[in-house]
């Protein structure tokens, strides 16, 4: 069965002047053509190629090897290409631009900004749009996630306590400023892990791992780059989070932890100057 807005596995069955046709292997759909700019160069009858299956500006069903930068079920910062009677446009890498009707704006969109949102699949029209009512799609429960569990994050909006996220494709979640040691930006899709689920149903989420799963990790960067610099780093009690994490990539909380394991085992000294190997003077 073709699926609309998403990649197909097809075959080649036939050359026409404007371009090829594609066996569907569909009730609703019998042949789909591939006009030959959305084609490779080279196309053999009986060839199976992975197409994305859309609808052009004149309605009729398409195969391209082009692939956009979002399909239906993703979320994803696109930029308004143009703004028109019955709602906006966004361009998402295709000839024709993504359509979002002026119901499905969180707030009017304005030509050339970029907004997070969702493609889906509209009922009605059965056509490919977007929203970024984007709540309309999300769960309001607390999910079934345990702590320090690795997830998918995309960042929505930047508030004065932090992030807000999407988790998965499915949840809402939030990243505090004090758990953040890099720059973050709308539309960024990332790693984070899951640090917390409160009571009132809301996620908390960390970009480094929790706990000390992630100890020995850190801990060998730390030997790794103590070596590379002669055995001594200046880094204090009193170095800035920010800095800690240009230098190792991870939060000053899990520093600590792992710089603690290594003390406990003799591999290192703590002095008030910085962090020495042991092993040299």
């Amino acid at each position: 069965m073709i699926k609309i807005g998403q990649v197909n596995k097809l075959q080649v069955i036939k050359e026409v002047d404007f371009g090829y046709y594609l066996d569907s292997e569909d009730e609703d759909w019998d042949e789909i053509l591939m006009p030959f700019s959305s084609a490779p160069k080279s196309v053999e009858l009986y060839e199976w190629l992975n197409v994305f299956i859309y609808f052009d500006s004149e309605d009729r069903i398409i195969a391209t090897i082009h692939k956009p930068f979002a399909l239906i079920g993703d979320f994803a910062l696109l930029r308004v290409a143009s703004i028109e009677k019955i709602g906006a446009f966004l361009d998402w890498g295709l000839q024709k631009d993504l359509f979002v009707p002026f119901g499905e704006q969180k707030t009017r969109m304005k030509p050339d900004r970029s907004y997070v949102v969702r493609v889906f699949l509209h009922e009605a029209s059965g056509r490919i749009a977007a929203s970024s009512r984007l709540e309309k799609f999300l769960d309001d429960g607390p999910g079934d996630y345990e702590f320090g569990q690795e997830v998918d994050l995309i960042i929505t909006r930047e508030t004065d306590l932090g992030y807000k996220a999407i988790i998965n494709k499915s949840h809402w979640g939030f990243l505090y400023h004090n758990e953040i040691f890099q720059k973050l930006k709308v539309g960024q899709k990332l790693k984070g892990y899951i640090q917390k689920r409160r009571e009132d149903g809301k996620i908390d989420l960390s970009l480094t791992a929790m706990g000390y799963e992630k100890v020995d990790p850190i801990a060998q960067a730390i030997l790794a780059l103590l070596e590379k610099k002669g055995g001594f780093l200046p880094i204090t009690s009193k170095t800035s989070p920010e800095k800690i994490y240009e230098t190792f990539g991870v939060s000053k909380k899990n520093y600590k932890k792992a710089l603690g394991a290594l003390y406990k085992k003799r591999l290192v000294n703590v002095d008030a100057d910085g962090i020495r190997l042991t092993s040299h003077p």
